[in-house]
């Protein structure tokens, strides 16, 4: 018996940056794979010019006449230049991301080994995509949303140190750990900075990284063994956003969750093109959970239902434990809706 293919769920951004489903039959597929594309294709010119030239000397002419688009079309895809460096930091971090969880795939979570790895993709992200002079340029500026977008990023980076040293410390050093992921945030951005000033040639970032890991290694311990603690760590629930004391946990396990489930997309699935469209659910699945300061459960469960028609209940067991998760997630906010 020949199985149905699942419709495809194809997920844009419009101006408003909100998230618009709709289900298209595989002949209309072209249509949006277009669109996609080619929003893809200015977010991917924009970056070039904002490296060459700089993010505020690049006017949106310059856009225009580098990306070979209209006024019409810019303004249909994103309302300001603001908003169209915030997608590309969005398509850095979302590729970044994933490269780093699937260091993960097979692996223990607690190996130091796995997390310089993940740390060295990070650092050379950054070298490769300019991100600290954007950055630069953007806390210089005076536009307050950007900076706000870019503070959000930095402690989104600190609360995934702080989750990943979890992992790698254990449970018993959990009150030291937030004090050390800023330690080691400082440490490493330090390093490499300077690293860089003194190597002309060109920066180790494999040694700065290992350094830097050795260094941390022997302040965890010195921490946890003298009791001292800075921060509380649910200090880091009231500065970002969509973690709130009892989902933190519930966030954790889905990163987990999601590692084991692409996997099996990779292994059950040969086909590139549906593999990419479940990793995509997937995405849009923990990017809304996560990264959304209101998750809108509608949309999360129209994507949990086109993962779960995969072609013979594939990956039961995960979307089950995926299911539990996300319905824990939404319970525990209600309830801290009505009981703040």
């Amino acid at each position: 018996m020949q199985l149905k293919k699942p419709a495809k769920l194809w997920i844009c951004n419009n101006a408003l940056n909100n998230v618009l489903y709709f289900y298209t039959n595989s002949t209309n597929g072209n249509k949006g794979d277009f669109m996609n594309d080619r929003k893809q294709h200015v977010v991917n010119m924009a970056h070039q010019l904002f490296i060459e030239k700089g993010f505020q000397a690049t006017s949106i002419q310059d856009i225009l006449d580098y990306s070979g688009i209209s006024k019409g079309t810019f303004y249909n895809y994103f309302s300001s230049k603001s908003e169209l460096l915030i997608a590309i930091y969005k398509t850095i971090f979302k590729r970044l991301e994933k490269d780093r969880n699937d260091l993960l795939i097979g692996q223990n979570p607690s190996s130091i080994e796995i997390f310089i790895k993940q740390v060295e993709l990070q650092m050379i992200s950054n070298r490769k995509n300019k991100l600290i002079a954007l950055y630069e340029e953007v806390l210089s500026s005076n536009d307050a949303d950007l900076k706000q977008f870019i503070q959000r990023l930095r402690l989104n980076s600190l609360r995934w140190y702080y989750n990943r040293f979890i992992d790698i410390f254990g449970e018993e050093k959990k009150p030291f750990l937030l004090d050390c992921a800023i330690m080691f945030q400082g440490i490493l951005q330090y390093n490499v900075q300077y690293n860089r000033m003194a190597h002309e040639s060109g920066e180790k970032v494999s040694s700065v990284v290992r350094y830097s890991v050795a260094r941390l290694v022997k302040i965890v311990d010195e921490v946890s063994e003298s009791g001292d603690q800075l921060i509380e760590p649910n200090t880091l629930e009231k500065w970002v956003p969509g973690c709130q004391k009892n989902n933190l946990e519930i966030i954790t396990q889905l990163m987990k969750i999601a590692v084991t489930l692409r996997a099996s997309i990779t292994k059950s699935i040969q086909d590139v093109e549906e593999q990419s469209k479940y990793n995509e659910l997937l995405d849009f699945i923990q990017e809304e959970i996560i990264h959304t300061k209101s998750p809108r459960k509608f949309l999360i469960q129209s994507a949990l239902l086109s993962l779960k028609q995969n072609p013979e209940s594939l990956w039961k067991k995960e979307l089950g434990q995926l299911n539990e998760l996300i319905e824990s997630f939404y319970s525990v906010t209600e309830s801290e809706e009505t009981n703040p």
